[in-house]
C-alpha cells in the first residue's frame, strides 16, 4: 500500500470515529431533551448491532453517567422512554450515576430515576415493560425507597402493588419507613403501616422511624406510629425518640411525648431540661426565653411531689464551660435567669450531662458558642469552648478536619489582628491534627472503595491544615519553651515517617510547601500564611523530611521550587528553599518524566545561578547517571537502596512508550 493510500484510510478512519462520536452525543441529548421523533430518526436506519451500541453507551453530563433509556426516565420524557422500549429493546436494568437532590446515586436503573423524580407514567410503563421492580443501587436503595423519599404516594401504591418489597433497607439498614417518616410524608408513612411495615426495625445506628420522626418534628407521624405499636428503644447513643426530639429543639414533639404515660416523670425532666439547654446555643433555633422557660420547668418538676426531690447528678467541672456547676433550685435558676452568659453555661454543662460526653451531637452547640465569643474577638473563651469541642470529637473518633481548619482561621485572625496566641494552643491542635492524619492513613485501607474517594478528599484537606499549622509554629517557636520546642520537634517528625501525599498529584508535605500554587483558605488564613515558605521547609527537613521525594510526574521539591516566578521581589524565599533543600541532600542531577533536572525546569536566571553555585555532581551521581544512560542492567545486582538512588537519576523507561 502507497503513501497516498495509507493517508486516505487513516483520514476515513478518523472521520467515521469522530462522526460516531458526534452520533453519540446526537442520540443522548435527543433521549435528554424529550425529541422523541428526533431519536427514532437517529436510529431507524441503523443496523442492530450499532442500535445495541448507540442505546448502551454513557454519557458523562455534569456528573451523571448516563445511557439514553436512563436520562430520558430521570427527566420524565415518556414519549421517548415509550419509542426505545417499543422500537429498539435497549437494556431496561443498565444502571447510571445521577444526582438527586444534592446526592450522587450509583447503580441506579431507569426504574429508580423515573421513581425517584416522581414520573408515575414512565414508572408504570417501564414495570409493565419487565423492569425489575426491586433493582436495587450501590448503597441498596430500591425504587420504592426512591418513591418514599419524595413522598410520590401514587407511585409508592403503584409499585407496591405490583410486589415491591416494603421492607428491603438500604446499606445502612435504614428502610423506606424509615425515610418517609424522616421526609415528614405522613401519608407514606400511614399506607406502609398498612401494608405491614415494622415501626420498630433498628437501623445500623440503632434509631427506629419513630427517632427519625421525633427528631425532624413530625408530630403527626409520631403519633401514627406509637398507635401502630412503635416502642420508644435508645439508639447506639443512648438516645430515646423523646431525648433526640428534645435535642433537636422539637417542642411540639416532646410536648406530646411527655404527656404520655409511659414516660417516666426522670425521663419527662430531662427532656424539659435537654430541650431548654438546646434552645440556648441552637444556631438555628436560638431563643434563650424558651430556653429559660423550659429550664424552670424542668427544675420544678424535680420538686413536684412532697416525697422528696429529683435530685441532680454530681459532674465533673469543665474549664471551657467556665467551671460553671449546674444550678440545684428553683431558686439558683432564677437568679441566673437575667445572666446571658450564665444561661450558656449551664446550658452546654447540662447538655453534656444527659446525652454524655461520647455523644456526637454534644460539640455542636459548643462549637457555635465558640464562634459567637470569636465574633465578639473574645478570642481566649471561643478557643477554649473549640478545644474542649475538639477533645470530645476525637475521642469518640469523630472526623475533626472543619474542627482543625477552624482553628487555623481563628489563629490567623489572631496574629494578623494583634491579639497573642498562647502557643500551648497551637501545640495541642498541630498534635490533634498529626493524630488525625494518622488515623485517616490506617482507615484508608479498611473502607469500601466507594468511600475511599471522600476519605481522600478529607486527607487532602487535613494535609493543607497542618502544613497551615507547621506556617503558624515557625511564626511562634520564639514564644516557646525548650520542652515545646523539642516537643513540635518530635510531632514533626512524626508526620513525616507518615510519609503523606496528596490524591491527585502525589505531592509530599515538603512539595506542598515549596509550590507556590498550593492552595491557601481565604478565610483570614490567608493574611498569614503563604506558599512557598522557607522557615517551614527548614523545618520539615530538619525533622526528616525526605528531599528527594517524587511526586505524579516525578519533580522532586527542587524541581518545583525553582519555577517560583517572583525570584528578585521574594529572593530571600528562593534562595533559602533551594539551598536548604540541597543541603538536606537533595539531588540536582534527579530528572522527572520529561527527562529536566531542576536546572532544565527552572523558568528564571535567578534559580538557574543560584544552582550553578552549587552544582557539584558526587561521584555516586555521576555513576548513577551513567548506568541509566546506557541501560545497564543493575536491578537484583545492587542493593535495594543503591537500586532506588539510580532510578532517581533517569527517566524510567515506560515514560518514553
Amino acid at each position: 500500500m502507497d503513501f497516498d493510500s495509507l493517508l486516505h484510510r487513516s483520514s476515513s478512519q478518523t472521520t467515521t470515529e469522530t462522526t460516531s462520536e458526534s452520533l453519540k452525543q446526537r442520540v443522548y441529548f435527543a433521549a435528554r431533551d424529550g425529541m422523541a421523533i428526533t431519536l427514532f430518526a437517529l436510529l431507524a436506519d441503523k443496523p442492530d448491532h450499532e442500535i445495541a451500541y448507540l442505546l448502551s453507551h454513557v454519557t458523562d453530563e455534569e456528573g451523571q453517567k448516563c445511557s439514553p433509556l436512563i436520562i430520558s426516565a430521570r427527566n420524565g420524557h415518556e414519549k421517548v422512554v415509550k419509542m426505545l422500549l417499543t422500537k429498539f429493546q435497549p437494556i431496561i436494568e443498565q444502571e447510571g450515576t445521577v444526582r438527586f437532590d444534592g446526592y450522587v446515586i450509583e447503580g441506579a436503573s431507569p426504574l429508580w430515576c423515573a421513581a425517584g423524580a416522581g414520573h408515575l407514567n414512565v414508572v408504570k410503563y417501564l414495570v409493565k415493560n419487565g423492569a425489575n421492580i426491586n433493582h436495587p443501587t450501590k448503597t441498596n436503595s430500591t425504587p420504592l425507597r426512591a418513591a418514599c423519599f419524595d413522598g410520590r404516594l401514587d407511585i409508592v401504591r403503584y409499585l407496591v402493588e405490583y410486589n415491591a418489597d416494603i421492607h428491603i433497607a438500604n446499606k445502612y439498614n435504614n428502610t423506606c419507613l424509615m425515610i418517609a417518616a424522616f421526609k415528614g410524608h405522613t401519608q407514606v408513612v400511614s399506607y406502609l403501616l398498612e401494608k405491614g411495615a415494622n415501626p420498630n426495625t433498628k437501623a445500623h445506628c440503632g434509631a427506629t422511624a419513630l427517632h427519625f420522626a421525633a427528631e425532624c418534628g413530625h408530630v403527626e407521624i409520631v403519633r401514627d406510629l406509637l398507635e401502630k405499636g412503635a416502642n420508644m428503644p435508645r439508639n447506639e447513643y443512648g438516645m430515646t425518640p423523646l431525648v433526640s426530639a428534645a435535642e433537636r429543639t422539637q417542642a411540639d414533639v416532646v410536648e406530646f411525648l411527655v404527656s404520655r404515660d409511659k414516660v417516666s416523670h426522670e425521663e419527662r425532666i430531662d427532656a424539659l431540661e435537654l430541650l431548654g439547654a438546646s434552645f440556648a446555643n441552637d444556631k438555628e433555633n436560638y431563643n434563650l426565653a424558651k430556653a429559660y422557660t423550659y429550664l424552670r420547668r424542668g427544675m420544678e418538676m424535680r420538686f413536684q411531689f412532697g416525697w422528696g426531690p429529683v435530685l441532680k447528678p454530681t459532674c465533673p467541672y469543665v474549664e471551657a464551660y467556665e467551671n460553671h456547676t449546674e444550678c440545684r433550685t428553683v431558686e439558683e435558676l432564677e437568679a441566673i435567669s437575667a445572666n446571658d452568659n450564665k444561661l450558656h453555661m449551664e446550658s452546654l454543662v447540662i447538655r453534656e450531662r444527659i446525652l454524655g460526653s461520647h455523644n456526637p451531637e454534644v460539640p455542636h452547640p459548643v462549637i457555635f458558642r465558640g464562634a459567637v465569643f470569636a465574633d465578639c474577638c473574645k478570642f481566649d473563651r471561643c478557643i477554649e469552648l473549640w478545644m474542649h469541642a475538639l477533645r470530645l470529637r476525637q475521642n469518640s473518633r469523630l472526623s475533626v478536619a472543619k474542627d482543625l481548619l477552624r482553628f487555623v482561621q481563628v489563629f490567623c485572625q489572631m496574629i494578623h489582628v494583634g491579639v497573642d496566641l498562647p502557643f500551648e494552643f497551637l501545640s495541642e491542635v498541630l498534635e490533634r491534627g498529626v493524630l488525625e492524619l494518622e488515623r485517616n492513613q490506617i482507615k484508608l485501607p479498611t473502607i469500601y472503595d466507594s468511600e475511599k474517594e471522600t476519605l481522600r478528599d478529607e486527607m487532602d484537606g487535613n494535609i493543607l491544615t497542618i502544613l497551615y499549622l507547621l506556617i503558624l509554629v515557625t511564626k511562634l517557636v520564639k514564644k516557646a519553651s525548650k520542652q515545646e520546642e523539642t516537643h513540635i520537634y518530635k510531632l514533626v517528625y512524626k508526620l513525616n515517617s507518615l510519609y503523606l501525599a496528596t490524591k491527585d498529584h502525589e505531592y509530599s508535605l515538603l512539595h506542598l510547601i515549596a509550590h507556590s500554587d498550593t492552595v491557601v483558605d481565604d478565610f483570614h488564613t490567608n493574611d498569614v500564611c503563604n506558599f512557598p515558605c522557607a522557615a517551614t521547609a527548614k523545618l520539615l527537613i530538619k525533622c526528616g523530611a525526605d528531599v528527594n521525594a517524587l511526586d505524579k510526574d516525578r519533580n522532586t521539591p527542587l524541581h518545583l521550587i525553582v519555577t517560583y516566578q517572583k525570584p528578585i521581589t521574594d529572593f530571600l524565599t528562593l534562595h533559602s528553599i533551594i539551598m536548604a533543600l540541597i543541603e538536606g541532600g537533595a539531588h540536582m542531577d534527579t530528572v522527572n518524566y520529561k527527562g529536566q533536572t531542576p536546572f532544565e525546569a527552572a523558568t528564571t536566571g535567578v534559580a538557574e545561578i543560584i544552582l550553578r553555585t552549587q552544582s557539584k555532581l558526587s561521584l555516586k551521581c555521576i555513576a548513577a547517571k551513567a548506568v541509566r544512560k546506557f541501560n545497564v542492567s543493575y536491578q537484583g545486582q545492587v542493593p535495594q537502596t543503591l537500586e532506588s538512588f539510580i532510578e532517581l537519576h533517569g527517566v524510567p523507561r515506560l515514560s518514553y512508550e
